[in-house]
């Protein structure tokens, strides 16, 4: 319990307002904003479609992504980019829920609604293509099973994910 209650107060940290370190803005100045469009593949689900407004050295990513094409995986996560130059470390804070219908008659909907802390780096290939890899670190907050005789409780321990997505800026 201590660890997860610390990793998610150093990812609010990161993502919020509070100054960054010296070194997070030594850049030659700040980074435009932009919308990137991506696919996604891991992490979060087996694959995705990933779009991401990014403002200086932050932005907010919105995934949309499916396991097994039989659920919705949906995940807002706000990040916080390190350092100038072309492989940059991130890390974010945000949550994710899956959703899964029902498909038999003794079964209802499942949901999920998880923490989701990625911390990974990212690689600017050319002005307007990145290639990036994540370790998502997910923890359980609240379980809807689908048998509704299953009643356990969601694990408390924190589950790492990795993760990899390729995006390009539309222009």
């Amino acid at each position: 319990m201590f660890f997860s209650a610390r990793a998610i107060l150093v990812g609010l940290a990161l993502a919020s307002g509070l100054p960054s370190p010296a070194w997070a803005s030594q850049a030659t100045g700040p980074d435009p904003d932009e919308v990137r469009f991506g696919v996604s593949f891991g992490g979060i689900s087996f694959t995705g479609f990933v779009v991401e407004y990014r403002w200086e050295h932050r932005s907010v990513e919105l995934n949309i992504g499916t396991w097994s094409f039989k659920d919705l995986s949906v995940s807002i996560v706000g990040k916080q980019y390190f350092g100038p130059g072309d492989f940059r470390p991130f890390s974010g804070i945000g949550l994710w829920a899956v959703f899964a219908p029902h498909t038999g008659a003794d079964e209802r909907a499942g949901v999920a609604v998880l923490a989701r802390a990625p911390v990974g780096v990212e690689w600017n290939v050319d002005a307007d293509h990145h290639v990036g890899a994540a370790l998502n670190l997910n923890r359980a907050l609240w379980l809807r099973r689908k048998d509704p005789l299953d009643d356990y409780p969601p694990s408390r321990r924190i589950v790492p994910l990795p993760g990899f997505y390729y995006s390009w800026r539309n222009r």
